[in-house]
């Protein structure tokens, strides 16, 4: 995949669309702020389909021990990139998705209002794969040329702005070989 400003900045051209219901409307229709998540469902494992299943209402709260601890979630995020590299979206980038929670950046409130969010499949201590390192690069360009109130330093984990509550993307998250790869000629 290559970076590019896609005809229909909605979307992500190259990534597998599949609806979630979990979303609505952005209160202004800022998209300013970029969130890095991470997700494994059941915790640790990777390529169950569970989280998809999870972010579209249908995951099966007795297919797993835990999973009846988190039941009757609605959750979703633009996007996930799988350990394959593969993209998902979820979630319109101009549609509010559930990702943030309780959330705070620069004093202002309610982060999913402006945010986008991007899951990688993984956990806070896993390494995640090259190709995802590459992949997140790629969209990262993508999503910079399509929304140009994202920059650089308007990318943020989850643990940045949910401090004390959220974790992720976590210690195993290399932060300086993914800003390596981000083209700051967008900027």
């Amino acid at each position: 995949m290559s970076p590019r400003k896609p005809e229909n900045p909605e979307f992500l051209g190259e990534a597998r669309f599949v609806a979630s219901p979990n979303f609505n409307e952005r209160p202004s229709g800022e998209v300013s702020l970029l969130v890095i998540h991470n997700i494994s469902l059941p915790p640790g494992q990777f390529g169950t389909g569970c989280v998809e299943a999870l972010f579209c209402n249908g995951l099966d709260w007795d297919k797993h021990p835990f999973f009846k601890a988190i039941e009757g979630l609605e959750v979703s995020a633009h996007l996930l990139i799988e350990r394959s590299g593969e993209v998902v979206q979820f979630v319109p980038f101009g549609k509010r998705a559930w990702h943030a929670g309780q959330s705070s950046f620069e004093g202002r409130e309610n982060c999913n209002d402006f945010s986008i969010g991007i899951e990688l499949e993984g956990t806070d201590e896993l390494p995640y794969t090259d190709t995802q390192y590459e992949q997140l690069a790629l969209v990262t360009n993508t999503i910079m040329r399509c929304y140009p109130h994202i920059t650089p330093d308007r990318i943020v984990g989850h643990c940045d702005i949910a401090p004390g509550r959220k974790t992720d993307p976590g210690p195993a998250f290399d932060w300086d070989r993914f800003r390596g790869l981000l083209d700051t000629t967008v900027c």
